[in-house]
């Protein structure tokens, strides 16, 4: 049986709100099975919204959640690292609208859950939602498409008008490892001249070197971590997207030029066209020890209980 899984112990970080600039302390709380991934604002009572395309929120620059007028938001990162991870059943505690950003990148999430939570398997089964027929959604010059296959793997490709970010394009089987070590450092990213812009419309507040690249006319500001950070950092993305359908899935992911207004109106999709899928029990458990974690320092620096 691929068993679900929880968290060992329940863990905190803080950090800042990407958007927001706000300062924002999460805690990560052990669940039961079959409770999924729920959002609590401890700020406002508790109340729960949990992460399904049932309440998808506000999509500008990030993916949010929303219930009864309370909304939590840039959920996309540590969705990945929860998805990623196998972690099905997690309570997600904030004091602030927005979840932290940290560096950028879903690699401090990834160190918290594996090196600080731990991991727990529940005595209940996890089901994956497997494609059985091809999905496509297109926007414009933007598509997205799931193709049946027998583990998951995403193709993305992006393509921007700047000299420096012509094209990129990326397959990878997304499994644990490949998660932590090629997908989970890659960083957000934006370009110089849209800054003044989006703080006029009261975002990227909180956005600064420490946790996003960003490109300006003739460079890159930072380092990266990767040739085509830019491209991992997509598919980061639209893991933690799909992470709204509710389940794991199996299926070929290819994207080109998305966003997290394609990714969440294409996992709206997905579950309206149920004969397209099934769910299933995969047959082989995947053994949580030994998991590699790969976090720079300056990220699990910053991650403070």
């Amino acid at each position: 049986m691929n068993a679900q899984r929880t968290l060992r112990r329940p863990v905190s970080c803080s950090g800042i709100g990407l958007h927001s600039g706000n300062k924002v302390t999460l805690s990560l709380k052990p669940a039961p099975a079959d409770f999924g991934i729920r959002f609590q604002r401890s700020d406002l009572g508790g109340l729960e919204i949990r992460a399904t395309v049932t309440h998808l929120g506000g999509i500008q620059y990030q993916t949010g959640l929303t219930r009864e007028a309370v909304s939590v938001e840039t959920v996309e990162h540590l969705l990945a690292a929860l998805t990623a991870l196998g972690i099905d059943n997690v309570i997600v505690e904030l004091n602030s609208p927005e979840v932290p950003i940290m560096d950028g990148s879903a690699a401090p999430f990834v160190y918290l859950i594996v090196n600080e939570a731990g991991v727990k398997r529940l005595p209940v089964a996890r089901r994956y939602l497997k494609v059985l027929r091809p999905i496509a959604l297109t926007q414009g010059d933007k598509r997205i498409a799931l193709y049946p296959s027998d583990h998951f793997k995403v193709t993305y490709s992006i393509s921007f008008d700047h000299p420096l970010l012509r094209h990129q394009s990326r397959t990878m089987r997304v499994t644990e490892e490949s998660f932590v070590e090629e997908i989970a450092p890659a960083r957000t990213f934006g370009f110089l001249k849209e800054v003044e812009m989006l703080r006029r419309r009261g975002l990227a507040l909180g956005g600064s070197l420490d946790n996003a690249i960003v490109l300006g006319e003739t460079g890159v500001l930072n380092t990266l971590r990767f040739e085509d950070e830019f491209v991992r950092h997509k598919i980061l993305d639209v893991i933690g997207d799909l992470t709204l359908v509710g389940h794991p899935v199996i299926g070929h992911l290819v994207a080109h030029r998305g966003g997290h207004a394609l990714h969440t109106a294409f996992a709206a999709k997905i579950l309206e066209e149920a004969d397209a899928w099934r769910l299933v029990e995969a047959p082989v458990d995947v053994p949580v020890a030994g998991v590699p974690v790969a976090v720079p320092a300056t990220s699990a620096a910053r991650l403070a209980n």
